[in-house]
């Protein structure tokens, strides 16, 4: 199965679905062979099958789920995604669920009958990936030295893909700080070390230039009572 089907997700999914048809016409086989009759076996097979799926609708619903993914290819093995609440990387895409790792190596399990049907963020499908940082400057601060100080850092990396339209620019006038948006296009796997990296290199390049980070603060006036 592996060698005509390379991707493993694919793989996988036939192989499991192959196992279940053939065990079904295996029993059929050998009842043929000790002397059952085919057709009304087949009968009470099909009555069976139909009880059986009124009472199982919620794992049809997943096979139905496992069979749309299989489709429409919203996410393959090792893509990070989010959906459900939950997410993690993917491991490994079943007939009736999909299993999930986490950074810190729990397994989640995820039901394909509500994945196929709700929202899905696949956050490794494109090659490229976005970092993007709220970062705030003090309002006695020359804001043109903060930005140029932080436009160096995203020319300076090896890391930032020059060509994808980075930004530095201020998006918000807090009660404390005047707020800057830093976004740096990277590739994905990229995306955690410059993600965790960048924050120490902007703090650096904002002080070196004499700007401060500020903190929330409050003025408060004394008025006397006499």
């Amino acid at each position: 199965m592996i060698r005509h089907f390379p991707d493993e997700t694919l793989a996988k999914f036939l192989s499991g679905a192959l196992d279940i048809l053939l065990k079904v016409l295996l029993i059929i086989s050998v009842a043929s062979m000790v002397g059952i009759e085919t057709t009304s076996f087949i009968a009470v097979l099909g009555a069976a099958g139909l009880a059986v799926g009124l009472a199982l609708q919620g794992s049809l619903s997943n096979f139905a789920g496992g069979v749309m993914i299989l489709i429409f290819r919203p996410f393959k093995v090792t893509d990070y995604i989010e959906a459900q609440g939950l997410e993690g990387v993917v491991i490994d895409i079943g007939i009736f669920v999909t299993t999930l790792q986490t950074f810190d190596k729990r397994t989640l399990i995820i039901p394909n009958g509500p994945l196929a049907n709700g929202n899905i963020i696949n956050h490794t499908h494109s090659d490229v990936r976005a970092v993007e940082i709220n970062i705030g400057v003090s309002y006695s601060d020359d804001l043109g030295k903060a930005k140029s100080a932080m436009e160096e850092v995203l020319a300076n990396d090896p890391r930032i893909l020059q060509n994808e339209g980075n930004v530095v620019a201020v998006v918000d006038l807090n009660s404390s700080s005047v707020d800057f948006l830093v976004r740096g296009f990277v590739k994905t796997d990229d995306y955690w070390s410059f993600f965790f990296d960048s924050r120490v290199a902007l703090k650096a390049a904002i002080e070196s230039v004499g700007c401060t980070i500020p903190f929330p603060q409050r003025d408060v006036h004394m008025i006397s009572a006499e």
